[in-house]
């Protein structure tokens, strides 16, 4: 690979499979990979969406722009297809990445969402729109259309290694990155742990208490804590 290269193919799931990826909560996904795999696939605090109530899964066309610069950007979003999500590595540099009308190009041709380390401006009018946008910042500042970049190649986006053609999913809870490969077991995974999720609410509904349905107590007794009769203020006047 050489240091500036763009892919122009990108390895896509089907439509069946993303539709039923948008379903699948975040914090889900993040259970149902495990502990070792969940630790590098998902995003920091820092990636947070622009408006809540916002559900996002598509493929990853992944670019990594030069520093300050977003034409990267611009040639990804004219390769973009409906369903894909753009990652866009620019680790953090404040130079705005996405704005109100990429956006309203994105709208147009179906993009699934966008996932920025880095910035992004026009945002009132982004959020009014309700466009699927994740961000680590907020700047007005302007980018300039001249650096030469990447697109579709592995890139580290707030942390996580994303390939092209990997699962991007995100909502109020931040974006997770399924590797292609693990796609549609986790999806399977989480339809699962939905419906149990489901089969719980209606037992709360009925009287249950948490603490029964999630079976914790044989871990809380494990603990060995002596539990004091009494208030806390009660005890130390004895």
């Amino acid at each position: 690979m050489t240091e500036h290269a763009v892919y122009l193919d990108l390895p896509r799931f089907g439509e069946a499979l993303l539709a039923r990826a948008l379903k699948a909560p975040v914090s889900d996904l993040h259970e149902v990979l495990g502990a070792e795999l969940r630790r590098g696939a998902t995003m920091s605090e820092r990636m947070r969406p622009l408006a809540l109530g916002i559900h996002m899964a598509g493929n990853a066309l992944t670019v990594r722009p030069g520093p300050g610069d977003n034409l990267m950007m611009h040639r990804a979003l004219k390769m973009a297809q409906r369903g894909d999500v753009l990652v866009i590595a620019a680790e953090g540099v404040l130079a705005a990445q996405w704005g109100y009308l990429a956006a309203l190009y994105a709208e147009h041709i179906g993009l699934a969402g966008v996932v920025v380390d880095g910035s992004i401006r026009d945002v009132d009018v982004m959020a009014e729109r309700r466009y699927p946008v994740w961000a680590t910042a907020i700047s007005p500042m302007h980018p300039d259309k001249q650096a030469s970049g990447s697109i579709n190649v592995p890139v580290v986006c707030d942390g996580v290694s994303v390939n092209p053609g990997d699962l991007v999913v995100g909502d109020g809870d931040g974006v997770i990155v399924v590797p292609r490969a693990k796609a549609l077991e986790a999806v399977e995974a989480v339809e699962h742990r939905v419906a149990e999720e489901a089969h719980a609410a209606m037992r709360i509904a009925a009287g249950e208490s948490l603490w029964d349905i999630h079976g914790v107590a044989a871990a809380y007794d494990k603990l060995g804590l002596v539990e004091q009769v009494g208030c806390w203020e009660a005890t130390r006047k004895r």
